[in-house]
This record gives structure tokens, C-alpha cells and sequence, in this order.
């Protein structure tokens, strides 16, 4: 069976701390309940976990619905988005499978990162070493408004902005998160193609522009 890939790279700097954390904690409570009743997505998406604070980790590795558990997310620390994006390359090399003469490989992976901050470390690394994935698509959302756009339009030009950080903002981008994957799990599966930009994903909500 072909995944589809799904990265969650997730900001969890200090700036994060209070309401904005246990939105996300929420909001991916609401993902992972609202994509384990959609039979397509239970049957193709895998979904990975990664952070960063003072540093990139990766809290839940590529994982199939059925088995993935929300971790338990911390505010802490700066805000690694450089580190984070080569340790996503790095983890795609690892877990997504590549097609052989024998068989074929996961789907390219989609990308989902959220942050309301700017990179504290070498963005421009993390941008160079994310070149060498093979990537469907990555949308970064611009949370509230420390937010860059314009630093995130150098490593997506699928770029949303959510205005605040309360807790319907991003309750209503992980729903739209939850949607897209859905989306992408049944166009796939129709067309046998990779999902490649913003408009083969469902209209976004209000608070997501």
C-alpha cells in the first residue's frame, strides 16, 4: 500500500506558552479523531511529529493512523525553524519509501508547518538541505502577528496567515489541516497523482487566509 506522508513540523517556542499551546495540543487531538473516520485517509495517510523550540526534534516518527498518538507538546526555547527543516529532510529520506523495480514507493510527502515566530537559527541551511527532498507540497502558516510571511515564502509559496493565536484561529487551521489531508487521500487514489499545490486543497476557513 502507497502512504501519503503527512509532516506536522510544529512551533512550540516560548512565545507559544498558555493559550497557544493547548490550542495545538487540542487541535491535533481534533486531527487525528476527525481522519480516523475518514476510511481513505485510515487507509493512506501516515502522519509525523516534529518541534522546534531551542532545538528540532521529532516527537512522533512517520506513523499510520491507526497507531500515531498525539504527543505531549511543551512550550520551551527559541524558535529552530532552520534545524527543523533539516531534520524533516533527513527524516523523509529515512521513512518515505522510494519506488524500486520491485515496487512503488509513498507518495510525496505533504508538509503542514506552523509557527508565530521567526527563525532564531540558519534558516538558510535547513532551506538548502530541504531542497533535497522530493516534496508534494509544503504549506507554513504565519500564526498571529510576530509571524514572518516573508521569511516563510522562502521555503513555501503556499503561505496562509492566521491573525491570532487564540483558540478558534487554530482550532479552524487544524480542521482545514484534517480537511486537506482527507482531500489529498481521495485525489490520489482517484488520479494517481501527487498533490502539488494550495488549489487541490479544500478552500480554507474564515480565520485561515
Amino acid at each position: 500500500m502507497r502512504r501519503l506522508p503527512v509532516y506536522l513540523l510544529l512551533d512550540v517556542s516560548t512565545s507559544m506558552t498558555g493559550e497557544p499551546i493547548e490550542a495545538v495540543r487540542n487541535g491535533m487531538d481534533t486531527l487525528l479523531s476527525s481522519l480516523r473516520q475518514d476510511p481513505h485517509a485510515l487507509e493512506t495517510a501516515a502522519l509525523s511529529v516534529i518541534e522546534f523550540g531551542s532545538d528540532a526534534k521529532q516527537s512522533v516518527p512517520l506513523t499510520e493512523l491507526i497507531n500515531f498518538q498525539v504527543p505531549g507538546i511543551e512550550a520551551n526555547g527559541w524558535t529552530s525553524m532552520g534545524a527543523a527543516l533539516s531534520l524533516l529532510n533527513a527524516r523523509i529520506d529515512t521513512e518515505v519509501r522510494k519506488t524500486t523495480t520491485e515496487s512503488r514507493g509513498d507518495w510525496k510527502p505533504l508538509v503542514f508547518l506552523f509557527t508565530d515566530g521567526i527563525a532564531t537559527d540558519d534558516l538558510q541551511k535547513g532551506l538548502s538541505d530541504l531542497d533535497q527532498s522530493k516534496l508534494g507540497m509544503i504549506v507554513a502558516c504565519a500564526a498571529g502577528p510576530h509571524a514572518n510571511v516573508d521569511e516563510l515564502k522562502k521555503i513555501t509559496d503556499c503561505v496562509v496567515r492566521l491573525d491570532t493565536l487564540d483558540s478558534a484561529g487554530v482550532a479552524a487551521f487544524f480542521k482545514w489541516v484534517s480537511a486537506s489531508v482527507s482531500t489529498s487521500s481521495v485525489k490520489i487514489d482517484l488520479t494517481k497523482k501527487d498533490i502539488s499545490t494550495l488549489d487541490e486543497l479544500p478552500q480554507p476557513p474564515e480565520e485561515v487566509k
